[in-house]
């Protein structure tokens, strides 16, 4: 004898099961969806923000850069102006003194013609000669002086423009 078992009937209905589950899936899917959007979005935001800043910095540098460069011509261009000007100023002085150079040697051969004596022409040789003598150390001293002036005065504007960069490129270090 067979005896049949008896089948029972499940607390809910199968399609209600599979209908949870479903949207347990669905609600699932849609919270993922929506947070890995949010995090997308803040991810990107985040790049961009980054991105104008070095955007930002690389157009200051950039700034910094040309006017650098044109800083570096103003300043050449100063120091110039002040070499020419100085080594004018020094060719005037050696034109000066050479024309004072030949007038005096013109005075002291004129003065030889006067002569009577040889003791005469010693003293006068002896006498043009140490006037000479000094009048070359003293104008030596005289142009040495006032080239180390002229170098001083061209290359003031380069130094300080030097000293200036350095100070700016090392104050972000210092900070």
């Amino acid at each position: 004898m067979v005896t049949k078992a008896k089948i029972e009937k499940p607390a809910q209905p199968l399609e209600s099961v599979v209908e949870v589950g479903k949207q347990t899936v669905e609600s699932l899917m849609k919270t993922s969806a929506e947070v890995a959007t949010k995090n997308y979005e803040k991810t990107f935001a985040a790049a961009q923000e980054q991105l104008e800043k070095a955007a930002s910095a690389a157009a200051q540098g950039y700034e910094e850069f040309t006017s650098l460069g044109k800083d570096n011509i103003d300043i050449m261009v100063k120091a110039s102006t002040l070499l020419v000007k100085g080594i004018e100023d020094l060719g005037k002085e050696v034109a000066t003194y050479g024309q004072a150079s030949v007038e005096r040697s013109v005075t002291n051969f004129q003065a030889m013609f006067g002569i009577k004596t040889l003791r005469e022409l010693i003293d006068l040789q002896t006498e043009q000669t140490k006037e000479t003598f000094d009048s070359l150390i003293e104008e030596s001293t005289k142009i040495g002086e006032m080239s180390a002036k002229v170098a001083n005065e061209a290359f003031g504007p380069i130094q300080a423009h030097v000293n200036a960069a350095v100070e700016k490129m090392l104050k972000p270090l210092a900070a």
